[in-house]
Parts: structure tokens; C-alpha cells; sequence
């Protein structure tokens, strides 16, 4: 399921103009450590998030494919028009993939230099001991 999670993530993280986009590879690292390091439920809600992102373009686009089918411009419509589309069910169901795209892309290094930002201090993990 990750792959999907990625898949998702990095499609409502696209690079335009000098904003770079989300990438795979920072995509897998950060799922790994939520898959880690989260609830189950949360999780669960990540996953099924991702799930209705993939299935959605029928509802979105008219098109009877899963969003990893879509070619890249129907890629970005569909992402668009899933987080606003009209269903508060749809919109809800995807937040959760989205949120954890933006947290994602708004940790990497070149996002943060286009922005004109510095990079946090890496997270000393102090949490997991109380």
C-alpha cells in the first residue's frame, strides 16, 4: 500500500515554475517512517485515503481508470478536482493524504531553499521516551 500512498502524495505535490514537486524517493522515506512511527488508525486512514484518490477519476474525470492509469495532465485535473469536489465525504476522505504530502514536501531541502526558508533542526525522537 505505500506505493499507493506515494502515488497519491506525489500527485498532489506536483513541481511547477521553481517550486519543485514531491518526488518518489522523499515519498517513500516519509511513508516508511509514518507506517513506523504512527497509530494504526491513522494509518489505516492514510491508506484508505490513498485508495479513494485511486479511484476517484471515475467520479472526477469521466474516465473508468485508476489514477495510476491516468496520463500526466488528466493526473493533475483529477487531483485538483478531488480535493474540491463538491462531496464533503470525497474531499474528507482524501484531506489525510494530502496534509501528509504537504508535511512531506515542506521538510525537503529544495522546497524550503525556493521559499527562501532554512531547514529545522532533525527531530531528536525525545518524544518516544515519555
Amino acid at each position: 500500500m505505500n506505493w499507493l500512498i506515494r502515488h497519491a502524495m506525489c500527485a498532489m505535490m506536483p513541481g511547477g515554475g521553481e517550486l519543485p514537486g514531491l518526488d518518489a524517493a522523499d515519498a517513500a522515506d516519509y511513508t516508511r517512517a509514518v507506517r513506523a512511527e504512527s497509530d494504526w488508525l491513522y494509518f489505516l486512514g492514510l491508506v484508505l485515503g490513498a485508495i479513494v484518490f485511486a479511484i476517484t477519476p471515475l467520479i472526477t474525470l469521466g474516465v473508468p481508470l485508476p489514477s495510476f492509469l491516468l496520463p500526466a495532465g488528466m493526473l493533475d485535473r483529477h487531483a485538483q478536482r478531488v480535493v474540491a469536489h463538491r462531496s464533503y465525504l470525497i474531499k474528507q476522505a482524501v484531506f489525510l493524504v494530502r496534509l501528509n504530502a504537504g508535511m512531506c514536501w515542506g521538510k525537503l531541502q529544495a522546497p524550503r531553499n525556493a521559499l527562501g526558508q532554512t531547514l529545522y533542526a532533525a527531530d531528536s525522537g525525545s518524544f518516544r521516551a515519555e
